[in-house]
């Protein structure tokens, strides 16, 4: 934990340090060894919070993107259940930053328990397996309602750099086929359509996970995942087809708007000017 309530003053762990802890009232000591990244933990016992996970550096900068204010909320339940949200905004969105593997069982407790709740998990260790492919149109956009796009999978290099059908073209021979019941036809490639693509594109990429962690791809809270770049790779589901796609927004966008909006799944649906970066936290790209 990096916070502990010191004569009920919270404060970051320190050399020697004893404090109790925010959720529970038990007696916490500081771990602050010249390797390992300050914290406090319990004294004599595990954590309090079952789904608190051990602090990584990656885990502390994401947090650290947010005002202390918002750092290690306790978030209680009309039952009186008690947790501890790595991040809670003043506009009640909760992000969990997730780096280690978890099961659906708890995933889903979580997702019950906040509700407006959004996902942000540590991508480096699978980046590897994670292969981002040509571009989309905005799936709202008039250019997609008539296109299906073939699935991109690794070393399909065809429909990798993008390949389509048209319902309208093939009522002739599939008469009433929809975007979601089309079987096939005149086989498109993308770069018949390059320039419209581009100007309605808004973030979209097919991709193929090789090995995925399932729980994430059947979470019912958003899902961010972090490579350790610039943007967040937000993890969505195309249209009808089914199609699986990737949305790329930029951490900066991303921490502007947990703190502005409401609604978890309202992020990154509104555009406008964010403010300067004035401060070492907003240099991200916008």
């Amino acid at each position: 934990m990096q916070y502990a309530l010191v004569d009920e003053v919270r404060r970051e762990a320190f050399p020697k340090g004893k404090g109790t802890c925010p959720t529970c009232g038990s007696a916490m000591v500081a771990k602050c060894g010249p390797r390992i990244l300050h914290h406090w933990a319990h004294a004599g016992r595990q954590n309090c919070d079952p789904w608190w996970e051990n602090e990584t550096v990656w885990h502390r900068e994401w947090e650290e993107l947010f005002p202390e204010s918002c750092r290690e909320i306790s978030h209680m339940a009309p039952d009186g259940e008690i947790h501890r949200a790595d991040i809670k905004t003043p506009t009640g969105i909760v992000i969990e930053v997730q780096h280690s593997s978890m099961t659906d069982a708890e995933r889903l407790s979580r997702e019950s328990f906040y509700g407006n709740l959004v996902w942000v998990i540590d991508g480096r260790g699978f980046r590897d397996n994670f292969d981002i492919y040509h571009l989309l149109p905005d799936p709202t956009s008039d250019l997609a309602q008539d296109l299906v796009w073939s699935k991109a999978r690794r070393h399909m290099n065809g429909s990798n750099r993008g390949l389509f059908f048209r319902p309208s073209e093939n009522q002739d021979h599939q008469p009433g086929a929809t975007k979601a019941t089309l079987k096939g036809g005149w086989v498109h490639g993308i770069h018949e359509i390059e320039d419209q693509v581009n100007t309605s594109y808004r973030g979209h990429h097919q991709y193929d996970w090789v090995r995925p962690r399932k729980t994430w791809l059947d979470a019912t809270c958003p899902v961010y995942i972090d490579f350790g770049e610039d943007s967040l790779m937000r993890l969505e589901i195309y249209d009808e087809t089914g199609l699986r796609c990737i949305r790329m927004i930029s951490k900066r966008k991303f921490v502007h708007d947990v703190m502005v909006e409401t609604s978890a799944r309202a992020i990154a649906t509104r555009f406008y000017p964010l403010p300067r970066p004035d401060s070492p936290q907003d240099q991200l790209t916008a």
